[in-house]
């Protein structure tokens, strides 16, 4: 049946504040939404993903209602939305129930008929650009156009801004501008501005493994493996130049989701798979920075499995950390075989967690951490993480590791071990090696601790990382949040100074939903069991998962 003639007519979209559509007032997120479409269908684009909603007019927790609220508007707006990764079928007979996943587009005679306004007169492509938060692309195409395979002067601007994303990244810039910063945005919106200048199916394919390794880093699988699928997409639909090096990284970020999920069956299945096909195989034989990946995340799930199996199986679990830890200086040397100081002050923390963690759970005794028959597995752990923060001093642009200091203050905490829900002052006699003990244990490493970024007591370390994260200075995502807001707690009960550590408290309450249930579970224990009961009485602490079995001490995971 033929639409009916009001349906279409013209529908215009007023840019100027106070945004309106059709000359009546418009909730902005839903206006945004639709100029959005409209500026992907005009350019090419085609499609609006959720992740493009994300940190402009939207977060996690109230994207969904975002949605809700923008289809209520296109409806009353009489214009038909569509949604899902196949552009041809009809909105009317989508499956409403899976619109809020995306992504979102319109139909080519919607398109037709939105007229977008700046005070009453056409937007130009840099007013659209400006209001939507994008940069407005610049195209100089000649009249007869290059083979697509050949060198292109745009392909200078997308590497530059490929290299944008991988230096924010590196510096802690993933999802928000950082205040004070230079005026650089964030990983994300660079590697999106970087798909805007993509002119070759290698370059699209790589800014969607950029853009999944950036997501997984944020700790938001779900995006990740979006993205992920649409890799594998571009991949079987193309022949992209650098297949083998694209599966290969695919085949490690799924690896990291299935971690990060703690599966960890899954993620040592992959890896292996990867480890013997052929081609992927020759990849991870040949580049450095894949087997850097491979070997750093098979140590870390060795190290778990390790950990998890100390209690019950001490020749299996010994053998799973000897590996980790072989697996580890693997990682490392093929860091520095790439040049990357990024990736072995990485792989160092973690290689200096593991050996403490291991000596926790009684596995001091392995071959690799009694080297020389220096068995202080404290001394060599705390020097690793000083290493590895002595790299991020000497990196270019590389901010500070959050992970340093909470690997630092959980072994300057781990050997005090009170009863459970001690007293305040059965909590407050416990002596937890100071800043300055933890700098002498790090012997010829121990400049990596200037004055600067490591105060004289571990609460003000804390705190300063989280007035950093609080200001925009530095973003952490959700588990190295959770992390220092726990280890201010703790230290800040200590120190005597109970209603910071309850604040800290109520923040890390607000945070860990968006853990997964085996980190929060961990948090949930260590806030039920190593704080004071006064402290617990006071900011009550979430309630326990069902009775399990106690495990052996976790770790966070980079």
């Amino acid at each position: 049946m033929p639409k009916p003639a009001s349906s279409l007519a013209s529908l215009s979209i007023e840019l100027t504040s106070p945004q309106s559509v059709n000359g009546r007032r418009a909730a902005f997120q839903s206006l945004w939404l639709l100029a959005r479409m409209q500026h992907a269908h005009a350019t090419g684009a085609g499609v609006v993903r959720l992740a493009d909603l994300r940190g402009e007019v939207s977060d996690a927790s109230t994207l969904r209602m975002v949605v809700s609220r923008a289809f209520r508007d296109f409806k009353a707006w009489g214009i038909e939305v569509g949604w899902g990764e196949d552009m041809q079928r009809e909105p009317r007979f989508l499956n409403a129930e899976r619109r809020s996943q995306g992504p979102f587009w319109l139909p080519a005679a919607e398109a037709k008929r939105v007229r977008v306004l700046v005070e009453g007169r056409a937007a130009t492509a840099a007013e659209v650009a400006s209001f939507l938060g994008l940069r407005a692309r610049r195209s100089q195409q000649s009249a007869g156009s290059p083979p697509p395979d050949a060198v292109h002067l745009q392909d200078a601007a997308f590497w530059k801004q490929l290299v944008a994303s991988q230096q924010a990244a590196r510096q802690g810039r993933l999802m928000a501008p950082v205040a004070g910063s230079d005026g650089s945005g964030s990983a994300l919106e660079s590697i999106r501005l970087a798909g805007t200048l993509a002119a070759t199916d290698f370059q699209r394919a790589l800014v969607t493994l950029n853009e999944a390794m950036l997501w997984r880093r944020l700790g938001d699988n779900e995006q990740a493996r979006r993205r992920l699928q649409a890799l594998k997409k571009q991949r079987l639909a193309h022949h992209v130049a650098g297949n083998d090096y694209l599966g290969a990284m695919e085949c490690i970020v799924s690896a990291w989701c299935a971690y990060t999920a703690r599966d960890l069956p899954l993620a040592q299945s992959l890896l292996s798979g990867m480890a013997e096909d052929g081609a992927r195989g020759l990849v991870l034989r040949h580049h450095p920075d894949v087997r850097f990946e491979w070997c750093n995340l098979w140590a870390l799930a060795c190290r778990s499995r390790a950990l998890a199996l100390s209690a019950d199986d001490k020749p299996a679990a010994a053998a799973l950390a000897e590996e980790s830890l072989q697996r580890f200086g693997e990682a490392l040397a093929a860091a520095f075989e790439s040049h990357s100081f990024d990736a072995a002050q990485h792989v160092a923390a973690n290689m200096g967690m593991a050996a403490w963690l291991f000596d926790r759970v009684g596995l001091s005794d392995l071959p690799t951490l009694a080297h020389d028959g220096n068995a202080d597995t404290t001394r060599r752990a705390v020097q690793w993480i000083a290493f590895s923060e002595w790299l991020c001093g000497h990196t270019d642009g590389q901010g500070r590791s959050a992970w340093n200091a909470i690997y630092l203050m959980r072994i300057a905490r781990g050997h005090c071990r009170p009863e459970q829900q001690p007293t305040l002052a059965q909590f407050r006699a416990q002596k937890p090696l100071d800043p300055a003990a933890i700098s002498k244990l790090a012997g010829p490493l121990a400049d990596a601790f200037d004055a600067t970024n490591w105060p004289a007591r571990w609460v003000q370390v804390a705190q300063a990382r989280l007035a950093d994260h609080q200001a925009g200075r530095r973003r952490y995502p959700g588990l190295q949040h959770c992390s220092l807001l726990f280890e201010h707690a703790w230290y800040a009960a200590h120190a005597g100074e109970l209603k910071a550590a309850e604040q800290s408290l109520a923040l890390l309450r607000e945070a860990l939903p968006q853990l997964v249930p085996s980190d929060r579970a961990y948090f949930t224990e260590s806030w039920n069991d190593t704080l004071p009961a006064e402290l617990v009485l006071e900011a009550k602490p979430p309630r326990r998962p069902a009775a399990r079995k106690k495990t052996a001490p976790r770790a966070a995971v980079r």
